[in-house]
């Protein structure tokens, strides 16, 4: 667990996002309505969260878009964090995230590092870094 603090483990996973890109709000809101089970967390990457469960030093070495941080502490990132999200709300997105683990894993980074290149020119920034959610959802929401 050196990655991280160990405060985090055994807490629910963290998907941590961009909290200035549309493309990230659009997919915290999709995966809310998806995540009926009410697996994942969200929160804002540089927010206080993020802050104290990610030490100084890693925090620059990962991507400004998502990260997932799982109970145990390790982080995925990339493609990895897009299909471990999809795995953990269940199906029929775990079988889509099974689907995807079979294109190998730096084909699947290179996608989503192209997509992450122009997503700030496709997608027009919020407002605010927490998407607008239902006061129901808002708890699922870490500062």
């Amino acid at each position: 667990m050196s990655e991280v603090t160990r405060a985090h483990a055994g807490h629910d996973p963290v998907l941590f996002y961009d909290g200035g890109c549309g493309l990230c709000h659009l997919s915290v809101r999709v995966l809310l309505r998806l995540d009926r089970r009410g697996r994942l967390r969200f929160a804002p990457l540089g927010g206080e969260s993020f802050r104290s469960a990610v030490v100084g030093d890693r925090r620059s070495d990962l991507p400004d878009s998502l990260v997932l941080l799982m109970p145990d502490g390790r982080l995925r990132v990339r493609s990895a964090a897009v299909l471990e999200s999809l795995r953990l709300i269940g199906l029929p997105w775990s079988a889509v995230a099974a689907a995807g683990r079979l294109l190998p894993r730096p084909l699947g980074d290179a996608l989503y590092d192209a997509v992450a290149r122009v997503r700030q020119r496709l997608f027009a920034p919020p407002a605010e870094a927490c998407p607008r959610v239902p006061p129901a959802l808002r708890a699922r929401f870490l500062p």
